[in-house]
């Protein structure tokens, strides 16, 4: 029986961004003078699968990319900052925060 392949519902402003990324991820890798052959070695995975991270193939899984981060000598860390600074969702969680009433008097007996 065949797998179907799965379908993506991916926005061109986040095609961008994997692309930027995989760009960056690249970069890392050459600055690093690392060949794709020992980075894809060193996460346990296809030189095939390393080319799709490098192009941003929004269809690799976020443990493909982490792997690949910490082949590159624990870059892995920097996925800590995704979603770190959410403006938005703080101002969303702030508009929903009910103030707290004063306690009622207690009375005197």
């Amino acid at each position: 029986m065949k797998m179907k392949k799965a379908t993506y519902n991916i926005l061109p402003g986040t095609e961008k961004v994997l692309a930027t990324m995989g760009e960056q991820i690249k970069l890392a890798r050459l600055r690093r003078r690392l060949s794709a052959e020992l980075v894809a070695e060193r996460a346990g995975i296809s030189r095939a699968s390393l080319w799709k991270v490098e192009k941003g193939d929004p269809s690799v899984a976020m443990g493909i990319y982490a792997v690949v981060l910490h082949a590159l000598n624990d870059l892995d860390k920097d996925l800590l900052l995704v979603a770190r600074d959410d403006e938005m969702g703080r101002q969303l969680q702030d508009l929903g925060l009910i103030t707290r009433k004063r306690a009622p008097r207690r009375s005197k007996k």
